[in-house]
Order: C-alpha cells, then structure tokens, then sequence
C-alpha cells in the first residue's frame, strides 16, 4: 500500500497561484477572509459611542461655564483684547471699531470719555467720501441697525470687560435667529411680557447659562427684533474662571 501523500493539492494550489500572479490581484488569505456566521463584531465599530457621548457632554458643561459669544467676540474679553483682535462683524468692509474713548467718538454722536471711565461703548464705523459714519453690523448675513458693545470695570478691576452686546434687525432675520440658536444652544426660555396695551404682547426668548445670557424680543410696533448678549453676573464669570482654573490644576481631584 502506497502511503505517500497525493500531489494533487499541492498542484491545484500552485496553479491557483500562478494564476493570481498573471492577473495581477491578491491571492485569498486567511486574513482577509469574511468572519464565519455568528461571529460577535470588532470591538472598534463601537468604541466610538461612548467617547462620542463624553464629548457631547464635556462640550454641554464647556457651555454652561463659559459666556456666550457673538461670532467670535466673547463676553468677558478686555477692551484692549478686543480693540487688538481683527474680528470685524460689520459693513462696509475696512469698518474699524470706534469707542467713547477716541477722538473720532464725537464726530459718530458718541459721548467722550477718558481711559479712566467705568464704562465705556464702542461701535463699528467706516470712513466715507468726507467723514466717519457708523457702520451696520452684520446679524446672521443681514445689516444690523443701532448696534453698541459695552465695556465696564468688573469688581474693581482695571481692565474694562465686554459685559454687553446689543442690536436691532429686521423681523426675517430675528426669526432665523431664533431657530439657529435653538439649534445651537436648545429650547430658549419664553418670557412674554405684557404693554401698555392690553392687548399686545411682547414675544421674548431667553437662552441662558451659568455666567451669560442671549435675549431675542419681538418689537410689537415694528416686528423688528432687538438681540441683546449679556454677562448676566461679572463677579460669576469671575467665579466661573476660577473654577475651570481649579479643575485643570495638577493638585485637583
């Protein structure tokens, strides 16, 4: 009796082989084999949810600790850091901003003040054919009328912080700011207030955290929309940086 082994699979493998060298693809391996029924998946396809799910929730408590911000112009920020930052949210293009402390203040009807002022405003403006004109800023892609930041010494200190943004725009676009908030930052908070008539109401949507707060009111006359960004409690952010200081600290925890 013959015991030796057949040739014939070593054969029909070598000829499977030349056969992928002459067409040029990958010869099968066990590698990249497909896994067998019932086999459970790979453990990578699902370790992106919790980290997801941490992500969203660092990103909700960042939210709440931190003051909102009007495209990219935080409240809280120093009037130096804003005056030195190039974040310009205003037409026309070449607008600069102007504050009650410059000597172009009065030529925009702006009040004059000096450096040791407890509050002071600011606003954007441009230089036309023959003189400086306020400019409009730029709400959502749509012209702002009457906009003005404020800045006020916070608890004593000697830097003036941005405390207060406000505009007025047109009713399409308080409407469109309305949902793209709600998107951003969830169901607002309605405060309806009541006129002197009695019969007409002020729609009033608030959106808040733990240092700031975003109010959109419905003009009843007009429709238009007053937006107004507010530190709600200075000595809260205060609070609020202190905490965030604490809790990346190596001693914390």
């Amino acid at each position: 009796m013959n015991s030796r082994p057949s040739a014939r699979p070593y054969c029909a493998a070598l000829a499977s082989l030349l056969l992928c060298v002459g067409l040029g693809v990958a010869a099968p391996s066990a590698a990249h084999a497909q896994p067998a029924a019932g086999t459970a998946p790979s453990a990578s396809a699902s370790s992106f949810a919790p980290a997801s799910k941490r992500s969203s929730a660092d990103e909700r408590r960042r939210l709440m600790d931190t003051p909102f911000a009007f495209r990219g112009i935080p409240l809280g920020i120093t009037l130096d850091e804003f005056r030195a930052g190039s974040t310009v949210r205003a037409t026309p293009v070449g607008s600069v901003p102007v504050c009650e402390t410059d000597m172009l203040a009065g030529a925009l009807g702006m009040s004059m003040k000096t450096s040791e002022s407890l509050t002071v405003a600011c606003r954007w403006a441009h230089r036309a054919a023959d003189r400086w004109q306020v400019s409009q800023a730029v709400v959502d892609g749509a012209p702002a009328q009457d906009h003005v930041l404020r800045f006020a010494r916070v608890d004593g200190q000697s830097a003036l912080r941005l405390y207060e943004i406000s505009f007025v725009v047109d009713d399409a676009t308080a409407g469109d700011l309305r949902d793209a908030l709600a998107d951003r930052y969830g169901p607002p908070r309605l405060a309806t207030q009541d006129t002197a008539a009695a019969s007409s109401t002020v729609p009033t949507y608030v959106w808040e955290n733990a240092v700031s707060s975003i109010t959109l009111c419905f003009l009843p006359s007009t429709r238009n929309g007053t937006l107004t960004y507010l530190l709600k409690d200075p000595d809260a952010w205060v609070k609020s940086l202190v905490r965030q200081w604490q809790a990346s600290s190596p001693e914390a925890g």
